[in-house]
């Protein structure tokens, strides 16, 4: 009896401290102009998914893409980190999500431009731009993540 009660204060005391640790939002911290309203709509919806979202508002984000490593090209309407990687642009949160769970060897995500009907580009009555989400590497190699 001794024992089995020792393994439960074991496994409970372990359970208590995992726990925190497995329900913790990712923090997603963007970069954005600070007059951009579809930025700040693209950062809500991350809220809205129960990620951690710190916005910093700048002048310019050119510093903020640069300093991130993203491929000029791949340039996007914000910058953003999250757990060692970077978005760039309207990427959609299915896509994190998916490059979070996946751990893929990648720098980050990017949805080059401002697509119309992209997650914080939706215009009432414009049909959406086809667009892709795209995966780069620091060798700069890249591929179409979806």
């Amino acid at each position: 009896m001794m024992t089995s009660r020792r393994h439960l204060m074991v496994g409970a005391g372990f359970l208590l401290a995992v726990s925190p640790a497995l329900g913790a939002a990712p923090a997603l911290e963007v970069w954005k102009n600070r007059a951009c309203g579809c930025c700040s709509a693209w950062a809500r919806l991350f809220e809205a998914a129960g990620f951690a979202v710190t916005i910093h508002e700048v002048d310019d984000v050119a510093e903020a893409r640069a300093a991130a490593g993203v491929p000029p090209d791949l340039g996007g309407c914000h910058t953003a980190k999250v757990e060692g990687y970077v978005i760039e642009g309207h990427v959609p949160v299915d896509a994190v999500q998916r490059l979070l769970a996946e751990r893929p060897a990648v720098k980050g995500l990017s949805v080059p431009g401002m697509p119309v009907g992209s997650p914080g580009m939706e215009i009432e009555g414009a049909p959406a731009d086809p667009f892709e989400v795209i995966a780069f590497a620091a060798d700069g190699s890249r591929y179409v993540f979806r």
